[in-house]
């Protein structure tokens, strides 16, 4: 349960930098925050590190991002972490592993992609996540683009038509930086994966900023951070945009590379982020950090768009 009015929340997971004051409110506007660590315990691991690095939001892994395992959680961690982040006004996700691609061509891949979508759906509730990202995917074994969208739509809009709780979390896709067969990286993709998907109201974008800079949006041009948004809003409509992985590139635009860097350290820079921040699609949008560096790196990196978002 969250404190009373102007009692003081404590304990060992309570973190300082979360209480409400005016210097605050801009949190409310973007929550900062990153992928956070835990093995050894969704509690137990991920909230010190959350806190550690100054994290106002959080995303977790429910399962092995490189596996197909399904595993159960632990109900006790479950709680615990669903009632801290509640306390403390953290919202959380969950990445859906990197395997599951329901365009392949491959019937068993795109089987366990179901289960494992699944999985990572009704974990994200057990633990009070918002959203479920999951990347896009690509058409494999040289079938036709519109093929493998028809196939999207068979193995993944009974899954969005099973989100029926008030309590389950969105679906947010994530495009790519365009490797290989992509099905979706350039904004324009994603329109004809959400008519596939009959534009379901659990449905969202889950935008990575090295990603959608890979695929060929010039983010680093003048302007070209707001153009992309605009474009986003018109091809998915308001209020699709949920999260944002916040992550510099270590490449060139166009370079359909996926190399994260820390923010202002790469080809995007810094000022595009506060650009971001600034866009009304952004609005609530919590930022997620996907960088280089270890915690160290992490907690700099949180600060960093903390800076350009409250300068």
């Amino acid at each position: 349960m969250s404190p009373g009015p102007g009692a003081r929340p404590s304990g060992p997971d309570w973190h300082p930098g979360l209480v409400s004051t005016s210097k605050n409110r801009t949190r409310a506007r973007n929550p900062v925050g990153g992928h956070i660590r835990v093995a050894g315990g969704l509690a137990t691991i991920g909230l010190p590190y959350a806190r550690d690095i100054g994290a106002e939001t959080v995303q977790v892994f429910v399962a092995n991002p490189r596996g197909w395992a399904t595993p159960h959680g632990v109900a006790a961690q479950d709680e615990k972490f669903r009632a801290a982040c509640a306390d403390q006004s953290i919202k959380a996700y969950v990445h859906a592993p990197y395997l599951i691609n329901f365009g392949s061509h491959s019937a068993e891949t795109a089987e366990r992609s179901v289960d494992s979508l699944r999985h990572s759906l009704r974990r994200g509730r057990a633990i009070g996540a918002l959203g479920v990202v999951v990347h896009t995917g690509s058409a494999t074994g040289g079938r036709p683009r519109p093929k493998a969208i028809a196939q999207v739509r068979e193995r993944a809009l009974p899954l969005l038509d099973e989100l029926t709780h008030d309590d389950d979390p969105w679906l947010l896709l994530e495009p790519t930086a365009g490797q290989g067969s992509s099905l979706c990286s350039l904004v324009e993709d994603l329109g004809p994966y959400f008519d596939a998907l009959d534009r379901h109201p659990k449905l969202g974008v889950c935008l990575d900023t090295c990603h959608v800079f890979a695929a060929g949006h010039d983010l680093a041009a003048p302007g070209g951070m707001k153009k992309t948004l605009d474009e986003l809003v018109a091809v998915t409509g308001k209020g699709r945009l949920k999260l944002i992985h916040a992550n510099d590139s270590k490449d060139v635009v166009g370079a359909h590379k996926d190399r994260h860097e820390n923010i202002g350290a790469g080809h995007i820079g810094a000022d595009p982020f506060r650009e971001l921040f600034r866009h009304p699609a952004t609005k609530g949008v919590p930022l997620v950090i996907e960088t280089p560096g270890g915690k160290e790196g992490h907690a700099t990196d949180v600060a960093r768009l903390k800076e350009l978002r409250d300068g």
